[in-house]
């Protein structure tokens, strides 16, 4: 038995140097690495590295990138890790776009570039999505009841010592455990500099940023579960769109010097320098191609493109749009110093996608000189649309209503197509209102934290194209089990500085404002949806013609 364990885990060693052998890492990507110590050091350095790229034009266009990076090899089915349901291309039908590291940990802005980051983006069937739902991964405790398991994807109760404090884990299949870890590396390493929400797994620090269970858990499956060649393969098509890569995949070893049984050694990955001090670019890479997804007309969209390179020769680097719709690109330089792009910190080239008439646009960005050999060719691609009209969307009462959460649900919109929803959460604690805006891609979301608030409503809008629907009616929560009650005016305030900005479905009338001391400070005929007003620093209570009690708010 002793002899087999040693056989099989020196086939798994050999298939991961395989596997790694065929990464096409460009030469020079990991210069900065050489010689860094294990531990913080080392993984600030592929910080670095990893957090300049390009983002994908948008959530609602996942799909189309995910013909790239999550088919099988025979084209015609998706490859997706949370069930053993077949779904055939180019159908999403019955699908979500997932957030493997969920986007509720950092707060669910679409701000953020990890909000369409594909290196964690993946296909999955809805239903065990939707019980994965913002669940840390962990490992199942099956002595006890489990929530959901379709063979694939298991939610349940932890076992001892692991799940963070969340009420449930998420367990994926066996042969994508590791493809889990190293995802979870490359997030907690990317995004470092992320304030995070939510922190089973992720402490808000640059080191180790990981707490120490799930750094033991994650060490574990990726130790478990080699790389793959859809990794690798995967790995590679998402550097050819958003021009960074995961370098857990090409160097798995580099989890064992930031987090495992290497720390404080020096690491030196292969393939680092470029060889007899050659001019190289390094990024961006040729076959590269820049999406600019659908735009409106009559409006633009701005993408950067990082440079990076290493012995550059001349004064510097020549940029050409050549080919087809010209026109409708524009860069912010036509040429580069070499000195920038040889720099620790590399440059940064803003394109601008502007058309002016209705339909798909391509051209060709040419880089030349600089001393390298020919030049590297990077597509742009971009589709001009009408401007769009976006119906309004019917809030509906709230389900699942427990101490601490609740979910938040709508009818869908009856427009062919909609980016996203955005959900207009208000909590009202102590009588003062505060609200934020949550995106969603389905037409449900599950809300947290309703613990921390004595009640609350929600509103909810439908996007395409940037552009909104008028804000729904309001729906208010309470934790006494009444819910859902739809109110055509509740007020939510939004406090930024000293701007007070106000949310409601239908206009406020008479409304007055009043300090601390009961006097009144100003009054306001009327208060509409999305209307600010400066306050200086103070206590102040707001009423209106359509509200039963006074809201308190605090400008700070």
């Amino acid at each position: 038995m002793r002899f087999l364990f040693r056989t099989f885990a020196l086939i798994a060693l050999i298939n991961v140097i395989a596997f790694v052998s065929f990464a096409n890492i460009p030469s020079g990507y990991y210069t900065s690495l050489n010689g860094k110590m294990g531990g913080a050091a080392l993984k600030n350095a592929v910080y670095e590295i990893i957090g300049n790229h390009t983002s994908v034009s948008s959530y609602s266009d996942l799909p189309k990138y995910f013909q790239k990076t999550d088919v099988y090899p025979d084209g015609n089915r998706w490859w997706e890790m949370y069930s053993n349901q077949t779904f055939y291309l180019p159908s999403f039908t019955g699908m979500n776009r997932e957030h493997s590291v969920p986007k509720s940990w950092w707060g669910g802005s679409s701000d953020t570039q990890a909000y369409t980051d594909l290196n964690h983006l993946y296909p999955s069937e809805m239903k065990a999505n939707s019980a994965k739902s913002n669940y840390p991964l962990g490992t199942v405790d099956m002595t006890q009841t489990v929530k959901f398991n379709n063979t694939v994807s298991k939610v349940g109760y932890a076992i001892t010592g692991q799940g963070g404090g969340a009420n449930y884990v998420f367990e994926p299949a066996d042969e994508y455990k590791g493809d889990f870890a190293r995802t979870y590396f490359y997030m907690v390493t990317r995004y470092q500099d992320l304030t995070w929400k939510y922190t089973y797994m992720f402490q808000n620090n640059t080191y180790p940023s990981l707490n120490a269970w799930s750094q033991e858990l994650l060490l574990k499956w990726h130790r478990q579960d080699p790389v793959s060649q859809k990794e690798i393969d995967r790995n590679e098509q998402v550097y050819l769109v958003q021009n960074n890569r995961n370098p857990f995949i090409d160097y798995p070893s580099l989890a064992e010097y930031i987090w495992g049984n290497k720390i404080g050694e020096l690491f030196y990955p292969d393939n680092a320098e470029t060889p007899s001090g050659e001019p190289n670019l390094i990024t961006p890479t040729q076959g590269m191609t820049i999406d600019f997804g659908q735009v409106a007309i009559g409006s633009s969209i701005t993408k950067q493109l990082f440079f990076k390179g290493e012995n550059l020769t001349g004064s510097s680097l020549t940029l050409t749009l050549s080919r087809n719709d010209v026109a409708m690109f524009s860069l912010s330089d036509k040429s580069i110093k070499t000195s920038l792009v040889n720099s620790a910190d590399g440059y940064w080239l803003k394109i601008t996608y502007t058309p002016s008439a209705i339909g798909a646009h391509t051209t060709k960005l040419i880089i030349s000189d600089g001393g390298i050999t020919g030049s590297r060719g990077i597509i742009l691609n971009g589709e001009c649309l009408e401007v769009p009209t976006v119906s309004d969307v019917k809030a509906l009462n709230a389900t699942d209503i427990s101490d601490s959460t609740y979910v938040a649900n709508w009818e869908p919109s009856t427009d062919s197509i909609v980016d996203y929803y955005i959900v207009t959460r208000t909590r009202y604690i102590n009588g003062v209102a505060s609200s934020e805006e949550i995106v969603a891609e389905e037409n449900y979301i599950e809300i947290a934290d309703f613990d921390k608030s004595d009640s609350e409503t929600y509103a909810v809008q439908a996007v395409r194209l940037g552009y909104r629907s008028a804000m729904s009616n309001v729906i208010i929560v309470e934790h006494a089990g009444i819910s859902g009650i739809i109110i055509d005016s509740p007020l939510g305030v939004r406090i930024d500085g000293n701007s007070l900005h106000f949310t409601c479905g239908e206009p406020h009338y008479n409304a007055c404002i009043y300090n601390a001391a009961g006097l009144l400070i100003t009054s306001l005929p009327i208060i509409e949806n999305n209307m600010e007003i400066n306050l200086p620093f103070g206590i102040y209570f707001i009423t209106t013609d359509q509200m039963q009690r006074p809201i308190k708010v605090l400008v700070k």
